[in-house]
This record gives C-alpha cells, sequence and structure tokens, in this order.
C-alpha cells in the first residue's frame, strides 16, 4: 500500500507515490481555487495532460482508500477529506507564499511607532482580517505604566452606574460601580466632569453639590481600586479578536449552525488563552483543522486556526491566529501570517525603545506595583488613590 509523506525530510518513496502526492496536491490546489468536485478530467486540463483520465481515476482510488479523498456523488469528482486538508497543510508549511498587494501593507505596519499599544494592536488585527477575510485573535502581554487618562459614566438603574475607564495606552476597561441613589442626567455628567478632572488635571470643574461631591469621591475610590488590583494582577493574556462577519463570505458559514459552532472557541475566552498560549510556547507557526481543535473547543469543527508567535525586542511575547473553513489557500495564509507577526514585532520593538516602556507576562505570584503605581501623582498629574490632607 502507498504511502505519503508530506515533509521533503521524509523516506524516500517510491515514484508511485510521489506521482500520487503530485495529483492530491493539484487536486486539494483546485478544489481550493474553485470549490467544486475535481474530475479526472478538469484535474487532466489542469497540468496532468501526460497522464490519462483512466489513470488519474486509479489514483484517485487509491488516496479514497487512503482517507485523503471522497466522492460526494457516485458519478462526481473527488473533494479532500479533513485528513486530505491536513495533509496539503503540512506540506504548504513550507512554501508559505506572501503576495506582493499584502506585503506592501504589512511593510507599514511594521514601520510605525505608536504609544497607544492597545489601540495599535486592536486596529491592526481589523486591517489583517480585513486584507485576508478571515477572523483574527491575538494575545498580548501587558505593558507597564498605562493610567487611566478618561472617564465615562453611563446610568443603568437606582443601584448601578457603568465606568468606562480609556487608558493611556488605548485599553477600554468597564466596571459595574454600586450606587445608593439615581442620578439625574446633569447630575451624572457633573459627577463624570469631576472624576475626569481627578484623572486629569487642569481647571476644577464648578457646580458640583457637597452630595454629588461625596459620590464622586466614593466612585473614584472604589474605581481606582479595582484598576489598581486589575492592572498589577495579571495572570492571563490580554486577548483581542475581530473579524466575525468576515466569515459570513463563505458558503460554508452561511448555515447559523455551523457559524456558531466554527465560532464557539471565541466565546471561551479561556480555552481561545489556552490555544494562544500553546501557540506561543511552539515558537513557530502551526495550525489546526476541524477535530484537532478538540482540546480547546468540543464542538469547533469544520474550520481551520492557524497561528504563530510574535516577538518583542527578541522575546516570544504573544501569539497571533486566524481562523476560517477548512477551505482556505494555506500557503497564502501561512505568508500572511508570518508577515504579519515580522512587521508586528518589528514595530511592537521599535514602540517600546522609542516611548522608554517595557512589559511583562502573565504570572500568578505576587502583583506587580511599582512608585509610578502606588498612592501617588505620576508625571500626567494623574492619581490612582485620592490622598485626603491631614
Amino acid at each position: 500500500m502507498m504511502r505519503l509523506m508530506a515533509s521533503k525530510k521524509a523516506p524516500k518513496q517510491t515514484k508511485k507515490e510521489l506521482r500520487a502526492l503530485e495529483i492530491l496536491t493539484g487536486l486539494v490546489e483546485l478544489y481550493l481555487e474553485e470549490g467544486k468536485p475535481v474530475g479526472s478530467q478538469t484535474l487532466k486540463e489542469h497540468g496532468f495532460d501526460s497522464l490519462s483520465s483512466a489513470t488519474l481515476r486509479n489514483y484517485f482510488a487509491d488516496l479514497e482508500k487512503m482517507g485523503y479523498l471522497r466522492q460526494p456523488h457516485s458519478s462526481g469528482g473527488r473533494i479532500p477529506t479533513v485528513e486530505g486538508f491536513r495533509f496539503y497543510a503540512n506540506t504548504a508549511l513550507e512554501s508559505p507564499i506572501l503576495k506582493p498587494d499584502i506585503e506592501e501593507k504589512l511593510q507599514k505596519i511594521g514601520g510605525v511607532e505608536n504609544r497607544d499599544l492597545a489601540r495599535f494592536l486592536q486596529k491592526n488585527a481589523d486591517l489583517f482580517s480585513e486584507m485576508t477575510g478571515y477572523a483574527v485573535f491575538l494575545s498580548s502581554v501587558r505593558f507597564d505604566h498605562d493610567f487611566i487618562q478618561e472617564i465615562r459614566l453611563v446610568d443603568v438603574d437606582s443601584h448601578r452606574i457603568l465606568c468606562v475607564m480609556l487608558t493611556d495606552f488605548g485599553q477600554i476597561l468597564t466596571e459595574v460601580l454600586p450606587s445608593a441613589k439615581r442620578f439625574s442626567s446633569l447630575s451624572l455628567k457633573r459627577i463624570e466632569a469631576h472624576l475626569q478632572w481627578k484623572v486629569r488635571g487642569g481647571e476644577q470643574p464648578e457646580g458640583l453639590t457637597a452630595e454629588e461631591e461625596s459620590h464622586a469621591q466614593n466612585f473614584y475610590s472604589e474605581m481606582m481600586v479595582r484598576y489598581l488590583v486589575r492592572y498589577s494582577n495579571f495572570s492571563d493574556e490580554d486577548v483581542y479578536r475581530t473579524g466575525f462577519s468576515e466569515l459570513l463570505a463563505y458558503p460554508e458559514f452561511q448555515d447559523p449552525i455551523a457559524l456558531t459552532t466554527g465560532l464557539s472557541l471565541f466565546e471561551n475566552t479561556s480555552q481561545m488563552r489556552r490555544l494562544l498560549a500553546d501557540a506561543t510556547q511552539a515558537k513557530e507557526l502551526r495550525f489546526w483543522i476541524d477535530r484537532d481543535l478538540a482540546p480547546y473547543s468540543s464542538t469547533a469543527v469544520g474550520c481551520t486556526v492557524v497561528t504563530t508567535p510574535y516577538k518583542i525586542g527578541g522575546a516570544f511575547a504573544g501569539s497571533l491566529a486566524l481562523l476560517g473553513p477548512l477551505r482556505m489557500p494555506y500557503k497564502q495564509v501561512f505568508g500572511a501570517l508570518q508577515g504579519f507577526s515580522d512587521s508586528l514585532s518589528q514595530s511592537l520593538t521599535k514602540s517600546l525603545v522609542k516611548f522608554k516602556l517595557s512589559f511583562r507576562k502573565p504570572h500568578s505570584d505576587t502583583p506587580y506595583i511599582e512608585s509610578e503605581e502606588r498612592m501617588i501623582v505620576d508625571k500626567t498629574s494623574l492619581k490612582l488613590l485620592e490622598r485626603k490632607e491631614i
């Protein structure tokens, strides 16, 4: 029986095995391009004219027995099985392709120096999703000395206020704060303006009543304590994700059940972090096809996830991931994802050097807190906790 080996480092194969490998590769690539079952005559017209249709059908039959192809209809052509896609993806690892138009866009990302690191990561995850047409998610380290720059308050009900905080590096954080009463819209705006003054400095707003100031102080203390605890205790990577709607362009995801099962991994944040952590630890480009994803999501079938790590200053800092259907152009996807990793690594490294920033990886032991994070005023006049005069 024939044995096909995907790697060039595999033991020497027979002439028949090599021919079967060529036929399987050609059929998968034609199916990836056209999305229709491939018959012997069709493949013959696409680079295999030296073989007869009968010979090709014999190879098809052998590849079907080996589990790489299947025939949806008895009189129709063949399509790759999950094993066929997996085999092809393994061969594609050795020959990634970075398309010139994508390479040009990625080079622009690599040249950026940006202090707004959270905004930068989210923006470029969005751009990469648009470039490739797939859903994208990535993990990130925690960048140090990131302070609150803006606060917005939203009335929820008589017992709760939603607090939205924007940090110096562009992170958006939310907290639901307890409230002793329901405020009018004007009263809430005055409290919000007071909190903005406390974190940004400048001229103190007027018109705040004594009762409003008391509530503002309580909100501020509660909010800042929560932020400080959240900031200093970093046990899980920050995760950015985008591009869900891109998947609607693929026939495989137009069925609501297929779409929700394929995206189930996106909704399980802990397992998504686990997959990204495994990808970072692998230190190389990897892929998961269909049931390969079972350790992370038992329902994420009919899709492919491709990951690769990125670096900051030569150290592995996180991973990028792309999710799409089984039928994706693996060579181009591998090339684009590696190119994105290189550009992101270049930009983040330059940004941290230029703005004299540092970062830390997740840990579960001693909380991180340095002088800038203690109850003092930093150079931007932002206070982590209010200090009353004695």
